[in-house]
């Protein structure tokens, strides 16, 4: 990467994480484009160079490099059944989630119904990237299908952890809220008394 392509990036990261600060301390309507640009250290019109709008550093923060890292992570798994390997690579990543940052952040796309939608539509890029993933792991045209529903369940599972995981107040990880859920995706399809509630193995 060029020094040029590495300031740009050092310049997105810091507005991005100062607009993400401004919204947890101020709210997300009380906080202008012009205290972003000011806290940030930059101008309104450098602003604009990186962002068309506040809303897009939400979601900035919510895209930021997920299908990319969920694709590599699904790729790094060791050998399994498909949707093992999706669950070992999302437990890798939700380990790395700053629980009050994410928290805080949620909180704010929740009460914005601009900001819920656009959040829900995400979901969907998630879901092909995923699938795009297991193809590209498993490459025969005759399971793509059914890897394709593998990845709409598995976003759904994590959907519903992470959820539950914030309506707990993020005491504890994440992890096990994850666990939980594809445990019962394996209960409700297999049948409960093959699985006991056991979670998946590794």
């Amino acid at each position: 990467m060029s020094l040029r392509a590495r300031k740009r990036q050092e310049t997105l990261r810091r507005i991005a994480e100062t607009g993400l600060r401004l919204f947890g301390e101020r709210g997300y309507e009380a906080t202008t484009l012009d205290a972003i640009a000011e806290a940030a250290g930059i101008s309104r019109r450098t602003f604009f160079s990186y962002f068309r709008s506040k809303e897009e550093i939400l979601l900035d923060w919510q895209m930021r490099g997920f299908s990319a890292q969920l694709r590599e992570a699904v790729l790094a798994q060791p050998d399994a059944a498909p949707v093992d390997v999706v669950r070992g690579a999302m437990l890798h990543l939700v380990a790395g989630i700053r629980t009050q940052e994410f928290i805080s952040i949620d909180r704010v796309l929740r009460a914005n119904e601009t900001l819920q939608a656009r959040k829900q539509a995400t979901y969907g890029l998630h879901e092909r990237a995923l699938h795009e993933a297991l193809v590209e792991r498993w490459p025969d045209p005759a399971r793509s299908q059914a890897l394709r529903l593998v990845a709409m369940v598995s976003l759904g599972a994590m959907r519903l952890a992470i959820e539950a995981w914030i309506q707990a107040g993020g005491d504890r990880g994440a992890a096990p809220f994850l666990e939980e859920a594809f445990a019962q995706v394996r209960a409700e399809i297999c049948g409960r008394s093959e699985t006991n509630g056991v979670p998946f193995a590794p």
